[in-house]
């Protein structure tokens, strides 16, 4: 295979697509908090001093959107219009009606929201068994973001970018050819000391050393400023990283986003499945990569395939590992919310670095449960 090189990249909090992420699913957990079984689908778009929510939401819950909206902004960092944008003056529009009838005739009977394919992947690159790429590049954004909250590096502002380059020989992880930082910050600092703190407190202390040389190449905020940030430096809307959410362009996407969707939506709980699958596959060690493609049909309960990828690396054909998964995994979509625990007010937490890999937050698709079951099966 010989040198290849890739790049993912993750975003801070605060930027505003993943602004409108929070937002959404602060929702989606302020209504399942009260209804477990809510349809929620909820969308938001922020722009310079407004935000608006919009979607469909059948519910017997009791919420104030525009309260659960101002609180996300206020916490994520965004408290005065000198840093760009006020949770206490910015505007809030709301526009929301309820769960199309049609839609419901499907979903009531326990069948997918909606038709589609969703794609779930691991590999054995990292611990969490995600591509390194993506994996480093979130940890960059979360410690640039946690330095920012407990003003290590005070000037920092909320919105900011990752990007990381790994070099590949053989297929695997040898080096990090570059590095790329864009960070918001106060107008008044100079980029000399931006660049020597990032560097310093960031970069050189979540890239692994070994994997640091002197051809490494290190971006910080290449433009030389970056001031103007957040919902005033560019328009937000939910489910524009949806990349970012998964694992960082390693794999195929199905093309649904997660975010405000409560779990009859099979973008979210089937991508959360084919990657508690995947996961399994490779901590079972039948293969050192899989991809899982499900796809379902609206109001139909269980998959209309399942499709398997190892690239090779499999101890059994794709085909095999197929009828391994069919045996050990239940597929229907109340299957997977009932195994998954979908009905529960976790997703806030997931609107920022990633959905995948998220050991530290305990969610279920990340568990290796099943390990026991294929092994027994594959011997």
């Amino acid at each position: 295979m010989g040198k290849q090189f890739f790049s993912s990249e993750s975003v801070t909090e605060g930027h505003p697509d993943k602004l409108c992420d929070q937002i959404a699913d602060a929702i989606l957990d302020a209504i399942l908090e009260q209804d477990p079984l809510a349809r929620v689908a909820c969308e938001v778009v922020a722009n310079t001093g407004l935000i608006y929510i919009l979607g469909e939401i059948s519910t017997l819950a009791k919420t104030d959107v525009s309260d659960i909206a101002r609180k996300v902004i206020k916490e994520v960092g965004y408290n005065s219009t000198e840093v760009g944008f006020d949770y206490k003056t910015c505007g809030i529009i709301t526009s929301i009606k309820k769960q199309s009838a049609d839609i419901a005739l499907g979903v009531n009977k326990g069948g997918a929201g909606d038709q589609g394919q969703m794609i779930g992947y691991a590999c054995n690159e990292t611990p969490e068994l995600m591509p390194l790429p993506i994996s480093l590049s979130h940890s960059l954004v979360k410690e640039l973001d946690k330095l920012r909250h407990i003003k290590k590096i005070p000037y920092l502002r909320p919105d900011g970018k990752s990007q990381v380059t790994v070099e590949y020989r053989e297929g695997r992880p040898y080096r990090v050819d570059a590095v790329v930082i864009s960070a918001q910050h106060d107008p008044n600092i100079s980029y000399d000391v931006i660049q020597r703190d990032i560097k310093s407190e960031i970069i050189y202390r979540i890239i692994p050393e070994k994997l640091i040389d002197e051809s490494t190449k290190i971006y910080i905020n290449p433009t030389g400023r970056f001031v103007t940030g957040g919902p005033m430096g560019d328009s937000g809307l939910t489910g524009r990283k949806i990349i970012v959410d998964t694992y960082g362009g390693v794999s195929s996407h199905g093309g649904g986003a997660f975010s405000g969707k409560d779990p009859s939506k099979v973008d979210r709980s089937a991508a959360y499945a084919a990657r508690w699958i995947a996961k399994n596959i490779i901590a079972s060690k039948l293969a050192e990569k899989c991809e899982i493609q499900l796809s379902y049909a609206i109001g139909i309960e269980e998959p209309i395939s399942v499709y398997v990828n190892t690239f090779g690396t499999g101890v059994k054909t794709d085909t095999e590992i197929v009828e391994i998964i069919n045996k050990v995994f239940k597929l229907g979509v109340s299957d997977i919310i009932t195994e998954l625990d979908l009905r529960r007010p976790i997703y806030r937490e997931l609107a920022r670095y990633g959905h995948m890999g998220r050991n530290d937050l305990d969610v279920p698709w990340e568990r290796t449960n099943k390990v026991s079951e294929l092994v027994k099966i594959m011997l």
